[in-house]
């Protein structure tokens, strides 16, 4: 029996990266999973195949989760296929980064769009199935950005500090209903996007961290893992920093 046995996790933005390495462990621990990404292609394929060898059952959906009515009809569809939604984890994501002066409302819009909208949208389509079941854990993948703020990137960080205050309200509107709310904020973890990286920000980066290296996705993973599972019980409205001391 793994710590997620019989639940049914809905994940955004699961095909690749971090939100991939969500499933493949909650996928480990006995959750069945359905994921979303804007298209479901060879890759999003080949990650259903992959979490569907850990021997669960696995869905994935192709989903514009800025779209409202899109999410309530994937939340629906995965209602019905799968008899329940226990888990939801808020990871899909973008950055359009650029100074302040130079952004353009495109840039700000996109972000805010993708990142903290579609988290409202899934939120709002998946309570009413939890408050039904009478529990629930809500995940939204935030960013030390978000409790801190970054030069350059003022749209993705006000996104993510949003995620961080809509983790806490729901915390405190749902917990009578038995669902709880967190937020996980990751700090530098070594993903594709980080890998593009020139070497010499990238050395930058890993000295502010005092454990001198970058986060691996099973990291982020792992945390999420605890906060999905009855291990955390009674954590609710809590931000966890997972960035290796980099900011405290």
């Amino acid at each position: 029996m793994g710590l997620l046995t019989g639940k049914t996790a809905l994940i955004t933005g699961a095909a690749r990266g971090i939100g991939k390495a969500i499933a493949l462990k909650f996928a480990e621990e006995g959750a069945n999973i359905a994921f979303t990404d804007l298209v479901i292609d060879e890759n999003g394929k080949a990650t259903e195949a992959e979490i569907a060898a850990k021997g669960v059952k696995c869905i994935g959906y192709a989903s514009n989760a800025a779209d409202f009515a899109q999410t309530e009809e994937v939340v629906n569809t995965v209602k019905e296929e799968f008899g329940s939604i226990d888990i939801l984890v808020n990871n899909a994501g973008i950055t359009k980064d650029g100074l302040m002066m130079r952004m353009t409302e495109q840039q700000w819009d996109a972000v805010i769009a993708v990142n903290l909208k579609s988290a409202f949208n899934f939120i709002h389509a998946c309570t009413p199935i939890m408050m039904r079941q009478r529990s629930g854990s809500i995940i939204n993948m935030a960013s030390v950005v978000g409790v801190h703020g970054n030069a350059g990137q003022s749209n993705y960080a006000a996104s993510k500090a949003g995620l961080i205050a809509l983790a806490k309200s729901v915390a405190q509107e749902m917990g009578s209903r038995g669902i709880r709310a967190n937020a996980i904020a990751p700090g530098f973890i070594e993903t594709a996007m980080t890998a593009s990286l020139p070497d010499e920000v990238r050395k930058e980066w890993v000295q502010k961290i005092p454990l001198r290296r970058g986060g691996q996705v099973e990291d982020i993973a792992n945390v999420a893992t605890f906060l999905a599972s009855e291990l955390s019980s009674y954590v609710s409205g809590q931000v966890i920093q997972v960035d290796g001391g980099m900011n405290m």
